[in-house]
This record gives structure tokens, C-alpha cells and sequence, in this order.
């Protein structure tokens, strides 16, 4: 069933009308297979054209739609024989982040992003996607252990930024989230990074300091939420579509500002409307990527992101 964020509206009504007529033919005599086809038409028409014009608000909302397809979905349709590993050898497990062993098209990889859950328990257990410091030292280990092993990195962001709590900066989360920046960007061999939902502050960059930076068509990325953001500037969260326009957090904007480097189409509708094919786009995607990347040396790997984040700070 799909769930309709505000701007839908239209859509939704059209859908239920379609669903009715459905429903109300079965078993019927009358055909009305034309004005069904008719219908369908004029919804999947409207669904493009609203799709097609949304604004920087809107994204951040589809963003955040709470089917929209995570870690765990694109595991199960673009990627083989994934095998976990868990823990930082320091402290514990933490289930905001997960990473372990993976295959994307045969080739052996380390697979590693945020996982928000699909459902109220999975994501308290998930902590929203929010990764504390254990999570992001699990991170650097897996990193440490591809470049041992000559592995790829491949990482999927989606989160609303590293866990702000209490408990996370006492056991040093700011450390925690630069050590793994670090290790991204010293790694001996390709690594590519995708912004699948939302890519929020430091706890975003923690694992997307890549050469190669992809973004879904209608994620979001940016240094601070567009609440937080409208916050500080009007003191009110009110203003937050206002925030999301100013600051350029679409894919669309970053392409141009050269901050990432690829977009990924999604399926009409958005990535929620079908994860699977979605997580196959993507999944040919990053093997794109890294057949590219395969061909340097790791001199020139972190030459590359040297490069890249020379450019923006300059």
C-alpha cells in the first residue's frame, strides 16, 4: 500500500478512483476496461509531471518517505552473499551502521551504510539511522581490513546525522566521525559512495568521502537539516522549505556545484514506489564505477579525492 506525502494528493485521489472502479467491475457485465485504461493513463501522466517539478522541500520529504527503500532492501536486490561483521573491538555493536562482505555483479566487495528500519521496532533498534561512535570505528575497521584485502568500498548514506547524544559524545563521537573521514580518504584501493535518502552533517561525510560520490535523484544532502537550518537563521522550523531552497540540497544542485558526481534516476514516483528496481539501477550504477576505478593505482585513488575536496574548500 502506498503511503502519499502531502504534494501526492491529486495522485492519491485519482489511484482511489482507479482502485474503486476496480473493484466495483469484478464480477460485472459492464465493461469499463477503456476508462480504466484511460484513467491509468491520465494518474501515471500526473505522477511524472508532479515528480518532475518538485521542489527542494518536496525532495527532502520523499527523502524521508518512510517506504523509501534502505540499507537492507538494496542488500537483498542488487547485492550477493552479504556477510555481516559487527562490532569496533572497543566498545560494541552498533545496528545505525552496518557492514560486512558483499558481491555487486561477481565482484567481491566491502559493503557498508546507515539503516533507518522499515517499521517502529526496527527503527528504534536501528536508532533512525543515527550512527554513535562504535559504528562509525566499526566503519574504519572494515575500511582498514578492504585495503588489507585489496577490496572496494562500496557505501550507501542515509541518515539525519551522527547520534547527538550524551552518551555518543562521551565516548568521543566528533573523533570517532574525523577518524573515519580519515580512513575514506586514505584508502589504498576504489571506493564509491552513494546518497540513497538523506546525507546529513558530519554523520553523512563520515562515510561519503569518496572520489566518487553518487546521489539517487531524489535524495537530499547538505550540512544541517533544513529544520535545523530555519532554526538558527528565523528561529522558527517554519521556514524550513525556504532553507531547503537556499541551500541547494538537491542532487540537481549538487551535480552543478560539483559536489557529487553522478545521478541515479529513480523509477517514476520515487525509489519507494519500486525498491527492486531501483536497487538494480543502482547496483549497475557503482559497478560502472569501480570498472572505471579498477584501472588506477592507489597513488592516484587519493589523488583523486585530495583533488575533489581541494576543489570545494577552494
Amino acid at each position: 500500500m502506498v503511503s502519499y506525502l502531502e504534494f501526492e494528493k491529486p495522485v492519491a485521489e485519482l489511484e482511489k478512483r482507479i482502485a474503486e472502479l476496480r473493484n466495483a467491475s469484478e464480477g460485472d457485465d459492464v465493461d469499463i476496461s477503456k476508462e480504466l485504461e484511460r484513467l491509468e493513463v491520465k494518474s501515471a501522466d500526473l505522477l511524472a509531471t508532479t515528480y518532475e517539478s518538485l521542489s527542494p522541500w518536496q525532495k527532502t520529504q520523499v527523502a524521508r518517505h518512510p517506504s523509501r527503500p534502505h540499507f537492507r532492501d538494496y542488500v537483498e536486490h542488487a547485492f550477493e552473499e552479504f556477510m555481516p561483521l559487527g562490532g569496533d573491538r572497543a566498545y560494541g555493536e552498533d545496528e545505525a551502521i552496518l557492514g560486512g562482505f558483499a558481491k555487486l555483479n561477481g565482484r567481491k566487495v566491502v559493503l557498508i551504510g546507515h539503516e533507518k528500519g522499515n517499521d517502529t521496532a526496527s527503527r528504534i533498534r536501528h536508532n533512525f539511522g543515527m550512527g554513535k561512535p562504535e559504528g562509525y570505528r566499526k566503519a574504519i575497521r572494515l575500511m582498514e581490513m578492504a585495503g588489507r584485502f585489496g577490496l572496494p568500498v562500496v557505501t550507501l548514506v542515509d541518515t539525519s546525522g551522527a547520534f547527538p547524544g550524551v552518551e555518543a559524545e562521551e565516548r568521543g563521537q566528533a573523533e570517532a566521525i574525523a577518524r573515519s573521514t580519515e580512513a575514506c580518504l586514505a584508502l589504498p584501493v576504489p571506493m564509491v559512495a552513494t546518497i540513497v535518502g538523506e546525507g546529513g552533517s558530519g554523520g553523512a561525510v563520515a562515510l561519503a568521502s569518496a572520489e566518487r560520490v553518487l546521489m539517487l535523484e531524489h535524495a537530499v544532502y547538505s550540512v544541517i537539516s533544513p529544520e535545523g537550518c530555519a532554526s538558527i537563521l528565523w528561529r522558527t522550523a517554519e521556514k524550513a522549505p525556504d532553507a531547503a531552497e537556499a541551500m541547494k540540497i538537491t542532487a540537481q544542485n549538487l551535480k552543478k556545484l560539483g559536489v557529487i558526481d553522478r545521478i541515479v534516476n529513480e523509477p517514476v514516483g520515487g525509489a519507494h514506489r519500486d525498491p527492486k528496481r531501483m536497487a538494480e539501477e543502482l547496483g549497475q550504477a557503482i559497478g560502472e564505477e569501480l570498472d572505471m576505478l579498477s584501472k588506477s593505482s592507489p597513488d592516484e585513488l587519493k589523488r583523486m579525492r585530495e583533488e575533489r575536496f581541494l576543489q570545494m574548500a577552494g
